[in-house]
């Protein structure tokens, strides 16, 4: 498998398991991205995800040797195989959170995998670059406009238009990332910030979600409003009533999802 998947609980852990092959991506990791995507979605026991990679490598970037064969066909092999466009979608439309545990350096489509997930954990040693343009190419699948939206436009330019590295700390104070671990931590670090999430209310977690991903495109005033209309929803649930009787009661919640 290029990818695995599998669930522990509230939990479900996504691993690229291509270290042979620097973790490159390629439409086999696209689609069984997508069907894990799936798969976790209809999981309602699911209720946050670890992405990360085996090896020592998060993603060396696309797998450009499966394309080189199509010669100036490549970027139209590319869109036909689903690694144009948005194939890391799935990841950030879904309503489970995402927290990426980067092992290693993450490189063009790697780095473009890892903006796709809503909180970063970064190994000390890990490096980030877009180097596309140095082959003549703009970086694909959303990773302009997330690492952009992430980053701010100036780094996100710096960091496109030369295609240099960012290490660690470059990383961590410009917002890539939340956090550095040693690469031996970094995936226990994710899995704690997954279990923190999953033990708080999933519908609250949803639209605290929603509201931040969706508000950002959006005017403010339209974007409060949006935030007001999740909140006005929110407190029609059985999780919102569970969550203050606990409250009142003093003990932890028992959500339910509902």
């Amino acid at each position: 498998m290029s990818l695995t998947f599998e669930t522990d609980g509230a939990i479900a852990h996504v691993t690229l398991n291509r270290p042979e092959h620097g973790n490159t991506i390629d439409t086999t990791v696209v689609v069984q991205l997508r069907d894990a995507c799936e798969a976790m979605t209809d999981d309602r026991e699911v209720r946050a995800v670890v992405l990360t990679a085996s090896g020592d490598i998060f993603s060396s970037g696309w797998d450009w040797e499966a394309l080189a064969g199509h010669g100036d066909d490549s970027v139209e092999a590319a869109r036909d195989a689903g690694m144009l466009n948005d194939p890391f979608g799935c990841l950030a439309e879904m309503t489970k959170p995402v927290v990426c545990a980067i092992n290693g350096d993450a490189i063009g489509g790697g780095l473009a995998l890892a903006l796709a997930c809503d909180v970063r954990v970064a190994a000390a040693d890990a490096t980030f670059a877009l180097p596309e343009t140095g082959m003549g190419l703009v970086p694909m699948a959303g990773a302009t406009q997330r690492l952009s939206r992430l980053v701010g436009t100036g780094k996100a330019l710096e960091m496109t238009l030369t295609g240099e590295s960012v290490g660690v700390e470059e990383a961590l104070r410009i917002g890539l990332v939340s956090a550095v671990k040693p690469q031996s931590d970094v995936v226990a670090e994710a899995e704690r910030i997954a279990r923190r999430i999953a033990e708080r209310g999933p519908l609250a977690v949803q639209y605290a979600k929603e509201a931040i991903s969706r508000g950002i495109d959006m005017p403010l005033e339209q974007a409060l409003r949006y935030e007001t209309d999740l909140t006005v929803i929110l407190q029609t649930t059985e999780d919102r009533a569970e969550g203050v009787r606990a409250f009142l009661e003093k003990r932890e919640p028992k959500f339910k999802g509902k």
